[in-house]
């Protein structure tokens, strides 16, 4: 998994339940846009907050509008072990026959420490039939996955671990693990403000946020190591984050006309003070664009 992913939001309608028109306008922009592959049900995606049937009708809806144009790679996390190995094994079938890989964030809330690290995620090793990209993103989950751990669960199973997005913020962590991997499994990007940073540290691609928003441009930033780009997107990637993802997303997409601005409890759209910053912002880049 090389290359710009994006990490899919799923778009709801007025009423809350899943706008599915909108989510096929938005793999089509995907696509469009030349990216490299999709994460869907990954955080970005509000998964958190979709029911199981749900989850199930977003995995059935993308498998076919996609259509093989680009690899897929599924969001499959959770704090309880026993129950992450369940439902993947509920989900082998599917996995093996529509996905390049499962996206599998750190035990979140529970805190472990790096040994319960390497057990939980050799345990998801040998129940995954597909291969595995560990995440790390300990602003969200409490739990940082260290270098060395990253390199013990390979170890253990080089065979299952294709890589890790590593979004924990930090361009020495990240080049520590580029050096740790030695090119034996993928180092991604999971924090937009940095992607320059972390191509030029050895990264091997971006999962992105903004890129929901603007694929072809984040494509020609991790492809070609584009300074310029990080540069001209920069504020309105700070913007995305200010008051949470995917609030910040959503109100750009929103903004150009792909999506309804809603999310669901106990996440709420930007505030309108906020969403009127995104919409000057918006602007200022368009005009700057045009110049």
């Amino acid at each position: 998994m090389k290359g710009l992913g994006t990490a899919l939001i799923t778009p709801f309608s007025d009423n809350g339940s899943i706008d599915y028109s909108a989510l096929a306008h938005l793999i089509e922009h995907q696509v469009a846009g030349g990216v490299d592959y999709l994460v869907i049900l990954g955080t970005t995606s509000e998964a958190p907050t979709l029911s199981i049937e749900e989850q199930e009708q977003v995995i059935a809806f993308v498998v076919k509008q996609v259509a093989g144009r680009v690899p897929l790679v599924l969001g499959v996390g959770g704090n309880d072990t026993a129950a992450l190995v369940a439902r993947i094994q509920t989900l082998s079938p599917i996995l093996q026959q529509h996905f390049a890989a499962i996206l599998s964030v750190t035990p979140y809330y529970n805190r472990p420490p790096q040994e319960g690290l390497y057990q939980h995620f050799c345990a998801v090793a040998t129940a995954s039939p597909i291969p595995i990209l560990l995440y790390n993103v300990p602003k969200r989950t409490g739990v940082n996955l260290l270098s060395e751990t990253t390199r013990r669960i390979y170890d253990a199973h080089p065979d299952k671990i294709m890589g890790i997005k590593e979004a924990c913020n930090s361009v020495e962590q990240f080049a520590e693990t580029v050096k740790i991997a030695n090119g034996d499994f993928a180092v991604i990007s999971g924090d937009d403000d940095l992607a320059y940073e972390m191509m030029r540290a050895g990264g091997d691609g971006l999962i992105s946020v903004a890129s929901n928003a603007w694929p072809a441009a984040m494509r020609q930033l991790v492809h070609e190591q584009s300074a310029l780009i990080q540069q001209q997107y920069a504020h309105l990637i700070h913007l995305l984050f200010v008051e949470g993802n995917p609030g910040g997303i959503k109100t750009v997409l929103s903004e150009m006309g792909l999506i309804k601005n809603v999310l669901r409890l106990p996440l709420v759209a930007n505030t309108p003070n906020h969403q009127m910053v995104i919409r000057k912002a918006l602007q200022y880049h368009i005009e700057k664009e045009q110049d």
